[in-house]
């Protein structure tokens, strides 16, 4: 079942319940949806490599203005924040853990044969391609920077 289609029956869903957090993180799903589809050169179609890209970039929107908002203490900002991207998450992958990225960067690293900071572009090369949907950038560009440092 493709990601629209999961969309549309999610949506169908909240709004039988009329569950308003679910309505409008569904239905900016959905919108980004149509958007990517008819983007020059999508030809009314996308693949679910593209589905996962813009679900990422959802889900760090959110987290991006979820940490804005704590800054500057507006919770009430920062619930929605929050209740959005739980349910962006609910359509991408198990996200890796903490040792398991370690682990998977620790073998990169030795399979591109990095030895100090300055390779960090080579492992960032591999590591963003091998761990595309399973991790956020931010957090293997930590990862890198720890473990070449």
């Amino acid at each position: 079942m493709s990601l629209e289609l999961k969309v549309m029956d999610e949506l169908k869903n909240a709004m039988r319940a009329k569950d308003e957090a679910g309505l409008r993180t569904l239905r900016a799903i959905k919108a980004a949806i149509i958007i990517e589809k008819t983007a020059e050169g999508a030809g009314g179609e996308i693949s679910e490599a593209t589905e996962l890209k813009m679900l990422q970039k959802l889900a760090k929107q959110r987290r991006d203005s979820l940490d804005i908002f704590e800054k500057q203490n507006r919770e009430d900002l920062a619930a929605k924040e929050r209740e959005e991207l739980a349910i962006i998450e609910r359509f991408l992958p198990q996200q890796m853990t903490a040792d398991e990225l370690k682990t998977a960067l620790q073998a990169i690293i030795a399979q591109v044969g990095a030895a100090s900071p300055a390779d960090m572009g080579k492992v960032m090369g591999v590591a963003s391609k091998q761990l595309a949907g399973k991790t956020d950038g931010k957090a293997i560009s930590e990862m890198v920077k720890q473990l070449l440092a």
